[in-house]
């Protein structure tokens, strides 16, 4: 027991555990990955919106920001502007509010998928434990984050600065425009800049959805003790297993062996193969397999047959025939039923004298070369 606990985690999760890891709510996710696609998502929607949000705030400032002294005074009309601006905020700011929310449910699934897992949201004791929240933090993973920290610290400022020192310029121009040319001008300038910011989290996105992939498969790893453990519970314990096996197995022949006295003709090779077949002309379409063996079972079919007078046939290559096309309970394939019907009419032939409790020899029987077997 002592060796199993300490045995290396070296083997890759099963299905099994990792469904069991999905269902607590245990999924890879990179935080740096969806507020790099939060981020480039704002600044493509200020792109492609940012002169009607900027003429919608213009509105907003000019209706609801201009106060007379009557409306000072009155409380009732501060409260009304007050809800009119909150209520224009929502209207006009609305289509963006929802790009984002879209945005930052849809990223986190582009490497772990959708889950919904009650365990995950569930409130554990063990999450106040101050021990455990150290280990956390002066863990491996914790070093990971403190160095993505400060790499996104380090990444971020020197692409703000390059970029401010860049567009330096621009933005001191503005003074020299009119308001409404530097609203228009500033909003251009900041959507650039922040794009280019954002994009500079690429770099922090691309190598931490690697890491956060090989560190779920690195935490989900397994012992090849619990890969046994795991067979067993599923699959069962392979002495058991051939228990059951066995005992169906002479479940199933032994219904196939109450069939035999029922059965029209058995039909031999004469010693390796025996196959009992019965037809109804009223019921069924074509000759069935009632029972089919080789060896110790075909030598019982006969056995049983001749101890209810059942006519045995030995035509070899019509056993081998029936014997590897047909299952048990299944119609003949219809490449053999002129042969099945040549043997099923010299029995009745022959029935119509007397009931046979020999064996029988037919030769020269039609069968298909495809249906041959040695």
């Amino acid at each position: 027991m002592a060796e199993e606990q300490f045995q290396e985690r070296t083997e890759q999760p099963t299905q099994k555990r990792l469904g069991e890891a999905r269902d607590k709510g245990q999924i890879p996710r990179s935080r740096e990955l969806t507020t790099l696609l939060v981020l480039l998502a704002a600044g493509l929607y200020f792109m492609m919106m940012g002169d009607r949000m900027i003429a919608s705030l213009e509105r907003l400032l000019r209706k609801y920001m201009v106060f007379d002294r009557k409306m000072v005074a009155t409380p009732d009309a501060m409260m009304g502007q007050l809800i009119g601006s909150i209520g224009t905020v929502l209207v006009d700011f609305s289509p963006f509010i929802l790009l984002m929310t879209v945005v930052a449910i849809a990223a986190p699934m582009l490497i772990g998928g959708w889950v919904f897992s009650p365990a995950a949201i569930s409130f554990k004791f063990s999450k106040l434990d101050p021990i455990k929240g150290m280990g956390r933090i002066f863990s491996f993973k914790g070093l990971m984050e403190l160095i993505k920290a400060l790499l996104k610290f380090t990444v971020v400022l020197a692409v703000a600065v390059a970029t401010m020192s860049y567009m330096a310029n621009s933005y001191l121009h503005l003074g020299q425009q009119s308001v409404e040319q530097a609203l228009s001008g500033s909003g251009s300038l900041l959507t650039v800049s922040f794009l280019v910011i954002s994009g500079s989290l690429i770099i922090i996105a691309m190598a931490d959805v690697p890491f956060q992939l090989w560190d779920y498969n690195k935490q989900l790893r397994m012992t090849r003790q619990e890969i046994k453990d795991e067979y067993k519970q599923t699959e069962g314990i392979p002495e058991v297993k051939r228990r059951i096996r066995e005992a169906q197995r002479k479940i199933s022949e032994r219904r196939m062996m109450e069939q035999v006295p029922k059965a029209d003709v058995i039909i031999t090779n004469p010693t390796h193969y025996s196959v009992a077949l019965k037809y109804d002309q009223d019921k069924m379409a074509a000759p069935v397999v009632v029972a089919s063996g080789r060896d110790l079972i075909a030598l019982q079919i006969r056995t049983v047959g001749k101890t209810h007078k059942v006519p045995i046939v030995s035509a070899p290559p019509l056993a081998r025939a029936i014997y590897f096309s047909t299952d048990i309970n299944k119609e003949i394939p219809s490449g053999l039923f002129l042969a099945v019907a040549k043997v099923l009419a010299f029995i009745y032939r022959l029935n119509a004298v007397q009931r046979l409790s020999g064996s029988i020899e037919i030769e020269e029987l039609p069968i298909p070369n495809e249906l041959m077997r040695d």
